[in-house]
Formats: structure tokens, sequence, C-alpha cells
């Protein structure tokens, strides 16, 4: 039985949290130990942790809080935890821990409008045993600006989901537009604002609902409505009938592989691997980013043709199935594991 530890520095709603959660919760449990650390803060996605998942929260108080860092060695040792596999910044925690196989999971979906530093990153590198990346461009930072050869470019998966139901949402059906993207500056829902506003002067009951974290974005145009965080995303999803990504900067947006896992007709800016996830634009429209005209006419687009829809929807479905589904991303997760030791 090989033990391995997702270590995460928080359990908030966000992609890179749903996938350290998906991972301890799918790994086979006939080959697999599985454990989840949380450095800092637990979250909404706890609840969601399975029972047989070994969990550990530190919460930590500041970067070098050694206290916390005896609790995680410990855990490691007492558990025979193999291999520690680190998403994010909490890599930077993991490698204090002097741990033999760190590997790292490259989340980093702002990389388009944030520059990282080479030099912290390249310290760090010397100690891990691998790379996952969620897109391409990632995997080539690490091998160029790093100098990491063991670099693995894995996409996100997504989960099936139960058939509830979300009860009464703000449009109708046929209308419905939404947008799972919690509200950061990559996201940019500012050109979505945008693009409804000239959406809404062709097709007034278009209806856009946000859902995501955030502070309040103040007042918002007659056919827009922020539903803040939801547990039943796949329930909202399946009551919309088109789904948008406006963002700059991407990774591999979960949420558009819970549109497709969904069947929801999709609409995305180029960025990131978002242009493999459609298909280069056979499984979904593709616009690009920071352009409200051509967003608000992809939209205008799909919500005109109830035939299109269907269409994209099913390719969407079955791209998602055949290349982003747990059981296939997981085994090439499962190989990583095998060759690191």
């Amino acid at each position: 039985m090989i033990g391995v530890l997702q270590i995460v520095d928080t359990l908030h709603a966000g992609g890179m949290e749903r996938m350290a959660v998906n991972i301890a919760n799918r790994l086979p449990r006939d080959r697999f130990s599985s454990h989840l650390c949380t450095t800092r803060d637990e979250g909404p996605l706890a609840e969601t942790v399975l029972p047989h998942v070994g969990r550990l929260s530190l919460r930590r108080r500041h970067r070098f809080d050694w206290r916390a860092l005896r609790r995680l060695g410990r855990h490691l040792r007492e558990n025979r935890i193999q291999i520690v596999h680190a998403h994010g910044t909490a890599m930077f925690f993991a490698l204090l821990t002097r741990h033999p196989v760190v590997l790292w999971h490259d989340h980093f979906g702002r990389f388009i409008t944030e520059k990282r530093s080479v030099k912290t990153y390249r310290l760090a590198a010397r100690r891990l045993a691998g790379v996952i990346a969620v897109n391409d461009p990632l995997a080539g930072w690490s091998r160029s600006e790093l100098g990491i050869d063991r670099v693995w470019y894995i996409p996100n998966f997504v989960c099936e989901t139960n058939g509830s139901t979300a009860g009464d949402l703000p449009g109708e059906r046929g209308a419905r537009v939404v947008c799972v993207a919690n509200f950061r500056p990559e996201k940019d829902h500012a050109t979505l604002l945008s693009a409804m506003r000239i959406v809404a002067r062709h097709n007034p009951k278009a209806h856009l609902l946000l859902l995501g974290n955030g502070s309040d974005p103040g007042e918002l145009p007659p056919n827009v409505t922020w539903l803040g965080s939801r547990s039943d995303v796949p329930a909202v999803l399946k009551a919309c009938d088109v789904g948008v990504l406006s963002s700059r900067s991407e990774g591999m947006p979960l949420a558009l592989l819970e549109y497709g896992a969904n069947g929801l007709p999709s609409v995305a800016t180029r960025v990131g691997q978002c242009a493999e996830v459609l298909d280069d634009g056979r499984a979904g429209l593709l616009v690009p980013p920071a352009a409200p005209e051509p967003l608000a006419k992809a939209i205008l687009t799909l919500l005109q043709s109830p035939k299109q829809r269907a269409e994209l929807g099913e390719r969407f479905r079955q791209r998602t199935r055949q290349y982003y589904s747990a059981e296939i991303c997981l085994q090439k997760i499962c190989n990583v594991y095998e060759q690191l030791l």
C-alpha cells in the first residue's frame, strides 16, 4: 500500500482545492492509502472529503510555523507517507519537511497576468521529485525556467454528479447563461458584464447567473444575478442553457470541464487550455479575451439556435468523458506516482 498525502493551503472553493480533494477521494483504495492536509484554513470543501481519507489541519500562522511543521513531519512518519503531492504554493511548506519525494502540482492560472519569481522557484525545484502541470505552457515553464526534466502535463478532471435539481432560478429556460468563476481579476467579469449589456439589446430575455466567491460586485445590470458560492453547481448548470468563461488567463479551468460533464454548450476565451478542452472550436465557441463584442455575438449565436446548443452540448459531453474523466486522468497520476517510487 502506497501512502500519498495531498497538501494544499486551504479548502476554500477553487479549482486547485477541488482537484486536491478529488484526487484524495478517488485514488484507488486497493493501491493507495490516501491523506489530505491543509496548511492554513479549512473551508467549505472540507465537507466533501470522504471518510476513508486521512485528515490533517495544520492551521499554520506564518510561513515558518515550526509547530505546524513538526505536526506534519509526525503525520508523514506515523502514516508511512511515501509521496507528498503538493498543490500550488503549499509546495514550499512541504519541502521544509525534507521528505524525499515531493511532487509539485502547478495550477497557476494567472501566468499571463502575473509573473512568478523564477529565482525562488528554481531554488525549490532542486528538491522536487517532479512536476505535474495543468496545461502545456506551465509544463514548458518548469522545463525551461526551472530546469526540471520530470514534468508531466495532466489535465484536471471532472467527477460524475447526481441528478439533483437547483430549485427556482432567475431567468427563463432557453435564455439562461451561467458563469462559474470566483471574482478575481484574471476571470475578467467586467468583459462578461459588458457583453451581457450587448446581449440584452438583442435578446431581452437573456439572463446571466454568476456563481463564485468574492466581495459583493455592487450594482449589476437587470439581466445579471450573482448567486454567490453554491454547493449545487451541477444542478444549476443543468438548469442553464449556455456556459461562459471570459477569463484573461487560465490554467485548466475546472468550471469549463463541469460545463462539459453536464452537456452545457459553452463559450470560452482562447486562453490557457480552453481551446484544447473545446477541441479548437469543434465542441464549443472560442473568442479572444477582453473582447465584449465577440463574446456577446457568441452567446447570442447559441441562445438563438436550440439545435446548435444541443449538438455542441452533446459533443462537449462526449469529449469530456473521453479525455477529462476521473478514471483517465487519475490513471495518469497513478503512473506518475509509480515512476517516482
